[in-house]
């Protein structure tokens, strides 16, 4: 008839049997969809482990749900794995960016930068396949998590480094780790513990029983951070003006946010007079409070009323610009030395990319602000202060840096009235709460509208604010002064994790490489 069957594929088609390699096809695509969909609940299980929530545990599970649905994936289908898992997780932590661009330019901004952050952890799984083929794969892939972390808090526009896993596990038994590697230790060893005990599980053997074992004596063997005071203690107030909850609309209210935060420092002065409260030696403002150009008799007269030296958080302009700072004001002697932000925000304190960012931004007609050139060390009242302004908390090099030059007590005042009563200020808090136990220093957090608080240097809460509401702290916090192993070695900790991730996948391309040859 011109065509011949095979007398084995017809036995195939008779019985319903395909034959070797189809067969292989087939196992390995009935997998397919529940691995694909198994990157969805572990997404949104990661953003389920960060404050407001006390759900750290969660973190390790999402990473070893990520590490089942990555098994037997090609790169192609491991990278589209990855980049669901991105979405699901960055599309509820980023919502807030809704609350303040949501109504004048709508979910855009907000699905965009997940889908820019998601992108990255599309490029990590893709190279796990390759990592895989190593031994110890699990701790190589867990060191790509991390550089793909440092990558994208760098790139582009100097990069976004909010959503850090290290950041979801300031209740957990993995926060000490942060005073030995910060941030970037902590997410591995999270990252780490997910993917090895999958791996374990799956295919149970001794040699894979090793890391875990290893794990978990260096998580549960940390001590706890010290917490006593070496350099004598310091009583703070923190003023929180508060503002309304308006979003954008807040653009118009910079007289508003002056006079609220005026208004509760002479409250804050008739207590301390009354003695209801006890005296403070230095009060902070939170970021932003008002404007001044280096005068401002009103600020004169309210730090003069309190007899206390004030750090006042002031968008400050000069014949150069305008910086984003805090500044030094003493009662008698007026206004003195400042800190300018140094890592401004893109599209809202630097605009990149003009002719298309009023796409996602208001303030495209909005001068740059003039961004710092100075480490965040600041004394006053007798104390080394270590300032990062808002934003900044989520660098790991601007506490860093200040702590390296003896800053006894971390400041980190901020401006969250723009972003809704969402998760976004108890995000930021995180980030204080690990910085503390990454320097070995309490954390003092000013806060326009809340969360205001005060963390000791084991990354405890001892006191906080509720949001959008006018407020006051005074509470003594101790001063400390030894350097952490976080604090002198940290940048060669995160250095030391991205060349071995470098080094696992250019040794597993090198296998596939190899495998292939032989198999040609």
């Amino acid at each position: 008839m011109g065509v011949s069957i095979s007398e084995e594929r017809m036995s195939g088609v008779v019985t319903g049997r395909a034959d070797g390699p189809w067969r292989e096809r087939f196992r390995a695509l009935r997998h397919v969809p529940l691995r694909h969909a198994a990157a969805l609940p572990a997404g949104v299980l990661l953003h389920l482990a960060f404050p407001p929530r006390l759900l750290w545990w969660a973190a390790p599970i999402a990473f070893a749900l990520l590490w089942w649905a990555l098994q037997r994936s090609t790169v192609r289908r491991a990278a589209l794995i990855g980049f669901v898992f991105g979405l699901a997780f960055f599309l509820p932590h980023l919502a807030w960016i809704q609350d303040f661009l949501g109504r004048e330019f709508g979910p855009a901004p907000w699905v965009g930068l997940s889908a820019l952050m998601a992108v990255f952890t599309a490029a990590f799984c893709a190279v796990v396949p390759l990592l895989s083929r190593l031994p110890g794969a699990p701790l190589w892939a867990a060191a790509a998590f991390v550089l793909q972390e440092s990558l994208r808090g760098r790139i582009p526009l100097n990069g976004f480094p909010w959503g850090r896993v290290a950041f979801s596990q300031v209740e957990g038994p993995y926060l000490p780790l942060a005073a030995f590697g910060g941030a970037p230790l902590v997410t591995f060893a999270v990252v780490a513990t997910g993917f090895t005990l999958t791996a374990l599980l799956t295919r149970p053997t001794v040699l894979r029983a090793v890391p875990v074992l290893l794990l978990v004596a260096a998580v549960l063997g940390v001590p706890a951070p010290p917490t006593d005071a070496q350099s004598g203690t310091r009583t703070v107030a923190l003023v929180q003006g508060n503002a309304p909850d308006l979003g954008l609309g807040l653009l118009g209210a910079r007289d508003l946010l002056r006079r609220n935060h005026l208004a509760v420092t002479a409250e804050l002065a008739d207590e301390i007079r009354a003695g209801t409260v006890p005296r403070p030696d230095l009060v902070l403002w939170p970021e932003g409070a008002t404007g001044t150009n280096g005068t401002d008799p009103a600020v004169d007269r309210a730090v003069a009323d309190l007899g206390v030296p004030t750090l006042i958080g002031a968008m400050y302009r000069d014949a150069g610009g305008t910086e984003n700072a805090v500044v030094a004001w003493d009662p008698r002697t007026g206004p003195g030395p400042r800190y300018a932000k140094q890592e401004l925000v893109p599209f809202a304190e630097r605009i990149p990319l003009r002719p298309i960012a009023s796409l996602v931004t208001p303030f495209v007609d909005v001068p740059d602000l003039r961004a710092g050139d100075r480490p965040g060390r600041i004394d006053l009242a007798g104390t080394r202060l270590g300032v990062g302004i808002c934003y900044e908390v989520a660098y790991d090099w601007v506490l860093r840096e200040s702590a390296a030059q003896g800053a006894e007590l971390l400041v980190v005042p901020t401006d969250n009235a723009w972003y809704g009563p969402g998760e976004m200020t108890y995000q930021q808090l995180a980030m204080a709460r690990l910085r503390a136990v990454e320097h070995g220093r309490a954390a003092v957090v000013p806060a326009l509208s809340g969360v205001s608080a005060v963390v000791r240097p084991d990354g405890s809460v001892a006191r906080s604010t509720e949001m959008y509401t006018a407020a006051t702290v005074v509470e003594q916090v101790p001063l400390r002064s030894d350097v952490t192993v976080a604090t002198r070695w940290g940048g060669l900790v995160e250095a030391l994790f991205v060349a071995a991730a470098v080094g696992g996948c250019l040794a597993g391309a090198v296998r596939h490489r190899r495998r292939r040859a032989a198999a040609s």
